[in-house]
Parts: C-alpha cells; structure tokens; sequence
C-alpha cells in the first residue's frame, strides 16, 4: 500500500528543500544589492569587463548581448553567447562585474575543454528529459499500481528523476571553478583591487550557494521519492 493518500510525513523533506532555496534566494539578492552599491574604481560597465576579460585569454569568437530580467546572465556554449541582464550589462558596480566576470568563466572553461563543463552540456538533455518524464511515469504508476505494472513505471520515473539530480551535482563543481577563474582574471587584469575582489568573493559565494541549495533541494525530493515509491511490492 502506499502511504501518501492522507496524511504524507515525506512532506516535511518538501517544506525543508523549499526553505533552503527560499534562502539562498532571498541571500544571493540581499548580497548583490549590498555590493551594487560600490562603484568600481575601474569604471567599466558589465560588458565592457567582459570583452576585456574574454580578450585577456585570447578568446574573440564569444558575442556579448543584453537580455532582460535582473541576475538572468548566462553563457550558451552552443552559440557562444554572453547574455548579461539589466543587472550587470551597463552596469559599473562591484557586484555588476563579478556577476559578468562570472559567466566570462564558462567560456574559458569551454575555450580550455573544462571537462566538468563538457559532462554537463551532455547530460542537458537528458536532464530536460528526466524532470520532465519522471513525474508522467509516477503518476502513471500509482495509476496502475497492484498490477504487476505499476512499480516498473514508478521506478523508471525515480531513475528518470536521478537524471534531474545528477545534472545539479555536476552543476556545482563548473559554478565553482567558473567563480574562481572570474577572481583571478579580474585580478591578474587589474580591473578589481583587494577590496573589490573580497566584495566580489561575497557576492559569488552568495551566488554558489543558490546551486548547493538547489542540488540539496533535489536530493530531498529525490529521497522522498524512494522512501514512497522505491522498492515496494505491487501487493503492497
């Protein structure tokens, strides 16, 4: 039988994943709003850092665009574009140009063959997948459960899941390299000094722990899972 029909004490692994990100979230903002208020000496905007950057290491084929949205930076390695948000991109602040340094550090990584970078490009897909299918396949195995079907479905769906977890696992490691290379290019370039490289160590720090936060909140979720669904018996 499954338990979960009524009352469900695994929730309590829910509540505790959402808190933590909650956190996370609520910190990495907090932290930027702090640090976006120190100009940098340099008096370069978001972009203008990461075309000196990039160029620093010999890397000329990366395009930098503006997209909408605060904190919305990423790097598509397929493209090879930089996107910087409303946050970063004409921005000259401290925390502007860690954030842009930032994502300057996933194309290094790809430029370099980064193999942590590479492990999770691939996995991508099969993460998109994952997410998607495996609560399909658990809800139609509590469908069918008790008909010798119902717990191949269900532990099909929590392998689909693991996929899902993985992903943020992998993820870690290339967040945190990616924020170390940012530290020491704005360094070795000269566009931060002392003070402004440990302000920018808070604001990614601040930022690193959104991932940890993120890969904890699948692994509870991952958990509760197995703890409902894994390794039952049909006639359960």
């Amino acid at each position: 039988m499954l338990y979960g029909y009524y009352f469900d004490p695994t929730y309590v692994l829910i509540v505790i994943g959402m808190v933590i990100c909650m956190a996370a979230s609520a910190h990495v903002n907090s932290t930027f709003r702090k640090y976006s208020k120190y100009r940098s000496n340099s008096g370069l905007t978001g972009a203008q850092a990461a075309k000196m950057i990039l160029e620093s290491q010999g890397i000329y084929d990366v395009t930098i665009q503006h997209i909408g949205g605060d904190l919305t930076d990423n790097y598509n390695p397929s493209n090879k574009v930089l996107s910087l948000s409303d946050a970063t991109y004409n921005q000259t602040n401290v925390a502007a140009i860690g954030v842009a340094a930032h994502e300057c550090g996933h194309a290094m990584q790809h430029a370099k063959g980064y193999a942590p970078i590479s492990v999770r490009n691939a996995l991508v897909p099969f993460a998109n997948w994952g997410s998607r299918l495996s609560w399909i396949l658990i809800i139609v195995g509590i469908l069918f459960y008790g008909n010798g079907t119902g717990q191949t479905l269900l532990d099909l769906g929590i392998i689909a899941f693991s996929l899902a977890v993985l992903f943020q696992l992998v993820t870690l490691p290339v967040e945190f390299n990616a924020s170390g290379r940012a530290i020491r290019v704005l360094e070795s370039t000269g566009i931060f000094g002392n003070t402004e490289l440990k302000y920018t160590k808070k604001v990614l720090g601040a930022a690193a722990l959104t991932y940890v936060a993120a890969a904890a909140s699948s692994i509870l979720q991952l958990l509760r899972l197995v703890i409902l669904f894994g390794g039952r018996n049909d006639d359960q």
